[in-house]
């Protein structure tokens, strides 16, 4: 498995789960003291986009790991808890880690 494969769920699983903190943080303005509607909407928005790329990322690496169903849809759950998705990816980076092919060496002239 290509390095990348690793890179883009780890990136998407940081920016997801900071993501869900924003969203949990405008929701708190939004029901707790009835301020930010239009930001709660934006974040809630983009948000979804980038859970949907962090559900096709998490999919790619758990098929080419050769996960299980059931891992992957923990791996995917967790990304629904912010700091759950954090702790997994750290797990789950080191258990893919040795599957990820080295990187070519340069070649010189």
């Amino acid at each position: 498995m290509k390095q990348s494969v690793l890179t883009r769920y780890r990136v998407m699983a940081y920016v997801t789960a900071v993501m869900l903190l924003v969203l949990c943080t405008c929701m708190v303005f939004k029901y707790g003291f009835g301020k930010g509607e239009d930001v709660t909407f934006a974040v809630s928005q983009l948000h979804g986009l980038l859970y949907i790329l962090y559900v096709v990322f998490a999919f790619d690496l758990g098929s080419k790991a050769k996960w299980g169903f059931g891992k992957i849809v923990g791996v995917l759950l967790a990304g629904t808890i912010p700091v759950l998705g954090v702790v997994v990816e750290r797990k789950i980076s080191r258990q893919v880690e040795p599957l990820v092919e080295p990187a070519p060496e340069p070649v010189r002239a």
